[in-house]
């Protein structure tokens, strides 16, 4: 058994230990430390009744919850700091999306490193237990990742009940974009292709990732395809397999000029899918620029709608529009003269043309050019009685949203560069990223905050990591919170 033995060396000087009997004589077991004032010496005896009860292993008949709010700093070594506040922030979040419901706390957790400090999936492992100490073993993701690639489909349906549930999604609305990942390699495969790279990466091989979101850039689906896919082949597959999947009835897709196709737009039209699509003005006949030219009036604001074959034009003019357009326009032109000038630099630009062995102005594209300054084209199949030509261009305009996410995605989860070399691996770090995506633009939807910014207040709510050197025993002891992470967890709705 052991006892606490309380020796004053002097009026103002009490030593603390602790001992026990062995044959007859007393054995010390551990000097607590020397107190100097009553203050001292009562925390001292806790921390004594603590080493005891640690010991013993037994419970004491009454509370010594006390002892473990007590820190004598000569008995006391720091450890080291754990970002459990921010881990159990983004948990809460995860729980609140539905995520938790995939029931893989390995997969979960490296969705978390992903929105923290992106890093391959094994140095994310080892940062789990340097951040939070958390213990996931090496062999556990190899065992357990092929498995994962199942999930896709559950992800994406928990996003997007999330979305229903919040933001009042109804799938009449959705807005349509694709990307380019590229990888650090040279080697192509059957899914790492090299085609045009939105990342000024055409050398290396990539993927091109399909994604769509809510009118409030929620993601709520996604797609991988070949690197050398032509993005305006990705659309009807991927709608067409979302509107199975979720038995939609009405629906509209949302998406830029590069979607567009007279092949496309009649597939959408078999369909029955309804369309708002940005519109590559420049290619259009010469009788249609006529029509435009003519019809259209030069007012901010104004607009007009045309019947083609490919659904309604509706073109729109802008005074900050055409203020743009003239000066790239013009810069162009001047390029074009100093090549024309300069033959040794034969290089075709947007405002040149080849007669016989010179180069010269174009000078019909350029009459096309300036008949287009300030216009925006859009198409729709939508009668104007359903929905107005403002609102048509409102919703395109809307289309930032989705280049957010991508932004997001790929500077903020460092989607890209991937280091994968094999589909499932590669698969399956799209999974992480689109469900750190969805996270992440809940975070900004709500906080008005980018996650870059949360995370960074985030950190600064610390555990610092105490260890007891009598008992043995960790002590945590967390920052106080501040105003910006309360004010995160009120908007967060985390706040308890």
């Amino acid at each position: 058994m052991y006892k606490i033995r309380q020796i004053k060396y002097a009026p103002t000087s009490v030593s603390i230990q602790v001992y026990k009997i062995v044959n007859r004589k007393r054995v010390i077991v551990r000097h607590i430390g020397t107190a100097h004032n009553e203050q001292e010496q009562s925390d001292l005896l806790f921390l004594a009744k603590d080493f005891i009860e640690k010991m013993s292993q037994q419970l004491t008949l009454f509370e010594a919850n006390q002892s473990t709010n007590i820190l004598y700093l000569n008995q006391t070594e720091f450890i080291g700091v754990h970002y459990t506040f921010l881990y159990e922030l983004i948990s809460k979040l995860i729980i609140t999306i539905e995520f938790d419901k995939v029931k893989n706390n390995l997969l979960l957790d490296l969705v978390i490193l992903r929105m923290i400090e992106p890093a391959s999936k094994l140095r994310s492992i080892e940062m789990l237990d340097e951040y939070f100490g958390i213990k996931h073993r090496r062999q556990s993701y190899y065992e357990s990742a092929p498995q994962w690639l199942t999930l896709k489909t559950k992800a994406e349906n928990i996003a997007l009940g999330f979305a229903r549930k919040h933001y009042a999604f109804n799938f009449d609305l959705l807005f349509y974009d694709v990307t380019t990942l590229y990888f650090e390699t040279f080697g192509e495969d059957e899914l790492r292709k090299n085609g045009f790279s939105k990342d000024n990466k055409s050398r290396q091989p990539q993927i091109l990732v399909a994604l769509m979101v809510t009118k409030e850039g929620f993601p709520i689906a996604y797609e991988v395809f070949a690197g050398n896919t032509f993005e305006g082949h990705t659309i009807i597959p991927v709608v067409k397999n979302f509107i199975r999947k979720n038995n939609v009835k009405a629906f509209t897709v949302v998406a830029d000029a590069a979607m567009i196709s007279t092949e496309n737009i009649q597939a959408l039209k078999e369909n029955e899918i309804n369309y708002i699509v940005g519109a590559r003005l420049g290619n259009l006949s010469n009788e249609l620029m006529k029509q435009i030219d003519k019809s259209i009036s030069r007012e901010d604001g104004k607009n007009i709608r045309i019947k083609t074959d490919n659904g309604y034009l509706i073109c729109s003019y802008s005074s900050i529009r055409y203020r743009k357009d003239k000066y790239e326009m013009e810069k162009q032109i001047e390029k074009a003269k100093h090549i024309i000038e300069n033959p040794s630099k034969n290089k075709k630009l947007k405002f040149t043309k080849s007669s016989g062995q010179n180069i010269e102005l174009n000078q019909k594209l350029i009459d096309r050019t300036q008949t287009l300054l300030g216009i925006k084209g859009y198409y729709t199949n939508l009668e104007e009685s359903r929905v107005d030509n403002q609102t048509i261009i409102g919703r395109y305009h809307e289309l930032y949203k989705i280049e957010q996410a991508f932004r997001i995605s790929k500077s903020d989860l460092q989607t890209r560069p991937i280091f994968h070399y094999k589909e499932e691996p590669i698969k399956l770090h799209v999974l992480i990223c689109f469900m750190a995506l969805v996270i992440s633009k809940q975070i900004e939807l709500q906080t008005k905050t980018s996650i870059r910014k949360l995370i960074h207040e985030c950190k600064k709510i610390t555990d610092a990591r105490l260890k007891n050197k009598i008992t043995g025993k960790e002590i945590r002891i967390r920052a106080k919170l501040n105003k910006a992470t309360i004010e995160i967890l009120q908007k967060l709705n985390l706040l308890t």
